[in-house]
């Protein structure tokens, strides 16, 4: 993106405590433009409180919120309701398929030394940063088309089931803005406010990304080394166990499987120590020996085989609920550890 590019550029030059006037401008705004949500009461309200708390310039706020637009579909697109989460065997395939895995490896070959630098700095293996940018974006080829503006505004003071939620990503993605020297028109990115190549939410953009390849600032939509960095560095902070598994294959016992199965609660059980799992007669397969001690959980993933719908089980260690720190879904979490092992398992036999 050449304009993210020069408008930080332009924000290095000048420095600022709203957004530069330049930056502001739309495409074409010598027409007069509607009021959009500026002259909404809870949007001044809104503005009133960066401008108190923040040092913003009321006018630019009042300017960018006058040009940003409700979102209809955004709105109806959160509201969908869901009415039966997907099977492990409807959800997996797209983030595991052939062309997803060799995307992976591609990259890894691309940007092997910032994964290794990564690797080293934070303890997170390439193949689990690699998997969290191959199933978000596929590699940053699908990053999101929506003007962050429009999609926060709408579901800030539009969208009342989240709104307090989306209220403190807007203000994140003002300051960020700011930061950055970048026109709050101008990043798009997913229909819920997600930022770049690891769709970041403006938060933790903020509080998460860093500047990994040396040139004194944080750009998650072209520099692959911030990105990677910054993946890892999210991971680390919260608590990714240098050298500990994400999934263990799990043995039940015949006798009081029934009773284990009902501790599941929408395919994930809750945390206990590996012995009180023992003692029901579930057992880690291939445990290493220097397993971190907090408790563990039990997953079941749905498969589907030539007889029809069977399960497997999985202890759920550590750094799969660090996993799902980045999405709150075990089937997400699950997609990253299946990509991260067939990304690795294709590397290196191609290096044979």
């Amino acid at each position: 993106m050449k304009h993210l590019i020069a408008a930080i550029s332009v924000a290095l030059a000048v420095g600022a405590s709203a957004f530069p006037p330049a930056l502001l401008a739309a495409k074409g705004s010598a027409k007069p433009v509607s009021a959009g949500y500026a002259k909404r009461p809870d949007v001044q309200a809104f503005v009133d409180e960066l401008v108190q708390d923040y040092g913003f310039e009321r006018a630019a706020l009042m300017q960018a919120f006058a040009l940003a637009r409700y979102q209809p579909r955004i709105v109806a697109a959160m509201q969908r309701p869901l009415l039966e989460p997907p099977k492990w065997f409807e959800y997996a395939p797209s983030f595991l398929s052939p062309a997803r895995v060799d995307g992976g490896v591609a990259y890894w070959n691309d940007h092997a030394e910032a994964l290794a630098r990564a690797d080293e700095a934070f303890g997170v293996p390439a193949e689990i940063i690699i998997a969290i940018i191959g199933v978000e974006t596929f590699y940053g080829r699908n990053t999101g088309g929506h003007r962050a503006l429009d999609a926060l505004t709408t579901l800030a003071f539009d969208y009342p089931r989240r709104a307090a939620f989306f209220r403190g990503e807007l203000k994140e993605f003002l300051l960020l803005a700011r930061d950055l020297g970048l026109s709050p028109l101008g990043p798009k990115g997913s229909f819920a406010g997600a930022l770049g190549i690891p769709q970041f939410m403006p938060g933790s953009y903020r509080n998460f990304a860093i500047d990994f390849d040396g040139d004194a600032r944080v750009d998650l939509w072209t520099s692959h080394a911030d990105v990677i960095g910054s993946v890892a560095n999210y991971l680390a902070r919260h608590d990714w166990q240098r050298g500990q598994p994400v999934l263990l294959p799990a043995n039940l016992a015949p006798d009081g499987r029934d009773a284990v199965l009902r501790r599941l609660d929408g395919g994930l059980s809750e945390r206990r120590a590996l012995e009180a799992w023992a003692a029901d007669g579930v057992t880690a397969a291939n445990a290493p020996e220097d397993i971190a001690p907090e408790p563990v959980g039990l997953l079941l993933l749905e498969e589907r085989t030539a007889a029809g719908e069977d399960a497997s089980y999985w202890i759920a260690c550590h750094n799969f609920y660090v996993i799902t720190r980045y999405n709150r879904s075990r089937l997400y979490a699950a997609a990253v550890w299946g990509l991260a092992r067939a990304i690795k398992s294709a590397r290196a036999a191609a290096a044979r």
